[in-house]
C-alpha cells in the first residue's frame, strides 16, 4: 500500500513526496509508486493563472475604461487518477483508502505537487470525486477517477516555512573598565592605582538593532504571521521601505504571545482572546501588511523605557507563487 496516513491529519506540505509527479493531499499520497497513479493527462489548473475579477469602469466620454483593481478568483485543480490495487484481493482496501482520503471535509488542508524537483502547495478542499464503476472496476477494482480541489487562496506556496526573529534594539555595553592590570603596571590605571582595563578584554554582549530581513523568493506578495512575545509594552513592527506599521496598545507579560495573522486579519492573545481592538491609530490594516517578492526589511520597536532583552518578534511566511 501507499505511504499514507490518516486523511484527517494535515501533514506538512510535501512531507510524504519522494519523487516528481507525486501529489500529496493531507495524508494521502497519489502518483508514481502508489496504487493511485496519475493519468497521462496529468493535472490541470496548477500552473495556470486563476480566473480574475476586474474592477475596470467604462469611460463615459471616450474609448476604453478606467483601470480598476484585479483580484484572483479561487484556484481549481483537476487531476485524473487511476485506482490500481496491487491485486484483486487488495481492491477493497485500496478503494477504502481512496474514499477516506478524498471525502468531504469542511477544513482546508495542504495539497502539494512536486514537478521538476520543486514542491509547491495550496490550501484546498475536495470539491469533486468521480469513480466510474465500469467492467474493469467490477472485475479487478481498477478505475479511472477524476478529482477536483478548490483553493480559496489561489497562491501556491513553498513547502518549507520561512522564519526570522529579532529582539528589541539594545546598545553594546563596550569595554568593562574595572580594577586590574594596565599598561602602567598591575593595578595602576589612568585613574590611579587599582583602575584600568583587565586582560583579557571584556567587550560585553553584542548589541542588537531590532531589525530583521524577510526574503520572499516567489513572484507574488506573501501574508506573514507575526508573533510578539513579552515582556514588552506597545509592540510594533514597521516595514522600512514605506513606513507601514503594525502597532498594538497592549502590555505583554513574559509568558504572553500576541499573534497577528495578516491573511485572516486577526490579532489573538495566547491563542484564545481577540485583541484586534488594541491596534493603534498609527497601525495599518493587518491584511495590507505584505511581504513583496524580494527582501523586506522590518523593525521591531516598543515603548518600554528599558527594553527587556527577552522580548521577541518572530515573522513566519512561505515563498508565494502564482
Amino acid at each position: 500500500m501507499a505511504e499514507t496516513t490518516a486523511y484527517q491529519e494535515d501533514l506538512s506540505p510535501g512531507s510524504l513526496i519522494t519523487r516528481d509527479g507525486q501529489i500529496q493531499w493531507a495524508g494521502l499520497l497519489l502518483g508514481p509508486g502508489t496504487p493511485f497513479p496519475v493519468d497521462r493527462a496529468g493535472i490541470s489548473g496548477w500552473d495556470d493563472l486563476p480566473g480574475i475579477d476586474v474592477g475596470d469602469v467604462p469611460r463615459p466620454d471616450q474609448h476604453g475604461s478606467w483601470p480598476g483593481s484585479r483580484w484572483a478568483q479561487p484556484r481549481l485543480i483537476d487531476a485524473t487518477v487511476w485506482l490500481l490495487p496491487p491485486s484483486r484481493d487488495e481492491a477493497r482496501a485500496t478503494l477504502r483508502e481512496f474514499r477516506a482520503g478524498t471525502g468531504l471535509d469542511g477544513a482546508e488542508r495542504w495539497l502539494a505537487v512536486r514537478l521538476h524537483g520543486e514542491t509547491l502547495a495550496v490550501r484546498a478542499r475536495i470539491s469533486r470525486r468521480v469513480v466510474p464503476q465500469d467492467r474493469s472496476f467490477v472485475l479487478s477494482g481498477t478505475s479511472k477517477t477524476s478529482l477536483q480541489w478548490t483553493a480559496t487562496d489561489p497562491r501556491r506556496f513553498g513547502a518549507d516555512e520561512q522564519r526570522a526573529r529579532t529582539g528589541l534594539p539594545a546598545p553594546e555595553p563596550g569595554l568593562d573598565w574595572h580594577p586590574g592590570a594596565s599598561e602602567d603596571g598591575p593595578g595602576d590605571g589612568p585613574d590611579g592605582p587599582g583602575s584600568g582595563l583587565g586582560w583579557p578584554l571584556d567587550w560585553g554582549t553584542a548589541g542588537t538593532n531590532g531589525s530583521l530581513t524577510a526574503v520572499n523568493s516567489g513572484d507574488t506578495a506573501a501574508h506573514p504571521l507575526i508573533e510578539f512575545r513579552g515582556p514588552v509594552r506597545r509592540p510594533s513592527l514597521t516595514r522600512l521601505s514605506d513606513g507601514r506599521r503594525l502597532q498594538y496598545d497592549i502590555t505583554l507579560a513574559a509568558d504572553d504571545v500576541l499573534t497577528v495573522d495578516t491573511w485572516t486579519g486577526t490579532v489573538v492573545l495566547n491563542d484564545t482572546a481577540s485583541r484586534l481592538y488594541t491596534a493603534t491609530a498609527a497601525s495599518a490594516p493587518e491584511q495590507l501588511f505584505l511581504l513583496e517578492p524580494g527582501e523586506t526589511a522590518l523593525a521591531f520597536r516598543s515603548e518600554d523605557t528599558a527594553p527587556d532583552p527577552a522580548a521577541r518578534a518572530t515573522v513566519r511566511w512561505r515563498h508565494s507563487h502564482w
